[in-house]
């Protein structure tokens, strides 16, 4: 599998702004696509100038089968027989990643990262004992180094964390490439491209290390909170707003629901910022059948999260986070916990503050120049 820089994506994002700024789903897709067919059909052209046996292959020719959603598709099933046979015949085999195929024949893309998604699903596949990504950072550090000063790079993570770290708005793994690793334990190991040395970072089961609390944080942008005052409270009525987003591929992330007066709820949520504009429409469209009496809306906001397996089983790592942020004059719109994961919603012109001086109390004893 080979992932090219990104670069051809946007310029082709580019080309098709100057037609439409709405273009359909699905010509989108087709048009994005081709970037790795461009990539991979060079890459094979190279390597067989070198004198090595290699051919290429698009999602669609493979065939990786992808349920319909297109820009977010997920992999239903690999087929692996043209691989399996070129590789009997010691051919370098080389696939776009990316970009898969659904059972009505439409060209399907994963989402910018994807091509993460397609190498672990095809090591998955095909039985591998591992799956290497190469990237322009030699492994996964403890935050971003471009908004974090010092961080220290992280030898070893569990599946849950990088999931919770990717999904959470770490950029170095594809989120769902992960949730591949984990289901059929294929470890993923995030090597340099640049770096002949790279010992990078290993994805793999891993058993909670207690002296290690926090492993790391993300910070995620282009959050907008939406409060919806109801006029009363009435059985179905949360089930019946979030079906309808639901319905629309409107992503909802943390859920917080108050009592009001009279027994009134006011429900608030969040949203990326991409999808605001169709969800205030749907949501003043349907305001009366949901009864809600006011609709409000909050943007320039960012989630900052902290990740550990440790996190359940220390006490006060709360409390320290909120500390931090009330020592910093930081105010906290809205909080969301797990087991492995603390997240708050804050300003995003604060954003970086909070995310050197949370990671300067949590990992100051683990971090490197």
């Amino acid at each position: 599998m080979y992932q090219h820089n990104g670069k051809t994506t946007d310029k082709l994002i580019l080309e098709e702004a100057e037609i439409t700024t709405s273009p359909s789903k699905r010509e989108h897709d087709v048009l994005v696509s081709t970037g790795e067919q461009i990539t991979i059909a060079k890459l094979c052209m190279c390597l067989q100038k070198m004198g090595y046996d290699a051919i290429s292959y698009t999602g669609w020719q493979i065939p990786i089968i992808t349920n319909g959603i297109n820009g977010n598709a997920r992999i239903k099933e690999v087929c692996t027989d043209r691989i399996k046979n070129d590789l009997d015949q010691r051919k370098i085999v080389v696939v776009a990643g990316f970009q898969g195929i659904d059972e009505d024949l439409n060209i399907t893309t994963f989402g910018r990262g994807g091509s993460d998604t397609t190498a672990v699903a095809l090591a998955a596949a095909l039985n591998a004992e591992k799956c290497d990504i190469y990237t322009d950072v030699d492994g996964i550090f403890s935050a971003d180094p471009r908004i974090v000063k010092y961080v220290s790079k992280i030898d070893t993570i569990s599946y849950d964390e990088m999931l919770e770290l990717s999904s959470l708005g770490a950029k170095v793994l594809h989120n769902r490439c992960v949730e591949i690793g984990k289901k059929y334990d294929v470890p993923i190991y995030v090597k340099s491209t640049f770096e002949e040395e790279s010992r990078g970072t290993l994805v793999c089961k891993k058993e909670c290390m207690e002296e290690l609390c926090i492993t790391g944080l993300a910070k995620e942008d282009h959050i907008v909170r939406i409060t919806l005052v109801g006029k009363n409270h009435k059985i179905g009525r949360i089930y019946k707003v979030f079906k309808l987003l639901a319905d629309f591929d409107i992503n909802v992330d943390i859920i917080v629901q108050a009592f009001g007066e009279h027994m009134a709820k006011d429900i608030s949520f969040t949203i990326k910022e991409k999808d605001l504009e169709l969800a205030l429409e749907l949501l003043h469209k349907n305001a009366d059948t949901f009864d809600i009496n006011e609709i409000k809306s909050s943007e320039g906001l960012s989630k900052i999260s902290i990740v550990g397996v440790g996190i359940g089983n220390n006490h006060g790592v709360a409390a320290t986070l909120f500390e931090v942020l009330y020592e910093n004059n930081i105010n906290m719109h809205m909080i969301s916990t797990s087991e492995i994961k603390i997240s708050v919603l804050v300003n995003s012109n604060v954003a970086e503050t909070a995310m050197n001086e949370i990671h300067n109390t949590f990992m100051k004893e683990t971090v490197s120049i």
